[in-house]
């Protein structure tokens, strides 16, 4: 017969411990076992006076690692289900890298940056940016440049399958147009672009991915993600290391898929938020917010409504979804609690 020896006091006496001080917690703190949630990892760090250094995005780049248990891996170790951060744009940092090209910068406030995945094709590449161009135009934001952002994918998974879904990484520097009324109508009409170069393509390829994706368009903020585990954003994105990479604020986010796929256009932080929970209702909110299109107006965007629909796109994950309609109600005139 097989004996069990009996757990002694020293075994036992960490597991006591433990349970005892969450009881304590639990009595006489916030903590609640109930609301112990499986969930990606969100992360935020801000200077309160508004003060740009590159140690907010060092300090960020730290929080974002020590967040990687939140996020998920899949059967490959060296692929994430997404990791990306949102900050300030870097503008002493951006004005030297656009000098270097011969281009000068406006002041701030008066250029903005839109962060864009692009298909590996060249030929691909050049057609959208000349839609790009062509839509700047028409909307009246000039634009004053392309840049490639510097990466380093070594740390990334060299399986073929996987490694043919990195985008190539562009940015795209424009002009303030001379009609714009203050910085929030500027981000409005910046809105408005994106948009119409997103419906565009999306007409184009009748729905189907061709690997375009505007991360980010803003005059105020960008986005640097992608289907990374914690450690890879740093690693990947040379800017992030770059000393003259300054910011007053930084959102961090690891995701953990569970109602999509990861890929690179579903990682966080979107344009407005990062989210580590799980929306229930998607299906029901986006019927919904497709459904109001025919009757929805507002004096902000005016006749320029028309360019936004659809608010999403068919395959967005739940947080996408939010995002979009958080954006589209923000920027026609609802403030942030009221949306």
């Amino acid at each position: 017969m097989m004996h069990v020896s009996p757990v002694t006091t020293e075994q036992t006496a960490p597991a006591q411990t433990k349970a005892v001080a969450v009881k304590r917690a639990a009595e006489h703190g916030l903590y609640n076992p109930r609301n112990e949630h499986d969930a990606c990892g969100v992360g935020f760090i801000v200077n309160m006076k508004g003060v740009k250094s590159h140690q907010i995005v060092m300090d960020g780049l730290a929080v974002l690692e020590n967040l990687t248990h939140r996020g998920a891996v899949g059967a490959d170790p060296l692929m994430g289900d997404g990791a990306g951060v949102l900050v300030q744009l870097p503008d002493r940092f951006f004005r030297a890298e656009m000098a270097s090209q011969g281009v000068e910068l406006p002041k701030p406030g008066h250029y903005a940056v839109g962060h864009v995945f692009m298909p590996r094709d060249p030929e691909l590449q050049a057609h959208i940016e000349g839609i790009i161009a062509e839509v700047a135009q028409i909307e009246g934001q000039p634009l004053l440049g392309f840049r490639d952002v510097p990466v380093d994918n070594s740390s990334l998974s060299k399986a073929p399958d996987i490694a043919a879904s990195e985008p190539v990484q562009r940015q795209v520097f424009l002009g303030r147009g001379a009609e714009i009324d203050g910085d929030d109508d500027y981000e409005r009409r910046l809105y408005i672009l994106r948009k119409v170069i997103s419906g565009r393509i999306h007409e184009e390829t009748k729905g189907v991915d061709n690997g375009f994706y505007v991360v980010s368009m803003s005059s105020r903020t960008i986005v640097y993600k992608g289907m990374f585990l914690a450690y890879q954003v740093g690693a990947y994105y040379k800017d992030l290391t770059d000393p003259r990479f300054e910011t007053a604020l930084i959102l961090v986010h690891q995701r953990f898929s569970t109602n999509t796929f990861p890929s690179w256009k579903l990682a966080h932080p979107y344009r407005m938020v990062a989210h580590n929970g799980e929306i229930n209702t998607l299906r029901a909110n986006v019927n919904w917010m497709a459904a109001r299109q025919a009757s929805v107006d507002s004096e902000l965007f005016g006749n320029d409504i028309s360019k936004l629909w659809p608010i999403s796109y068919e395959g967005q994950s739940d947080t996408a979804c939010f995002d979009n309609a958080l954006e589209f109600l923000t920027q026609g005139g609802y403030s942030l609690a009221h949306a």
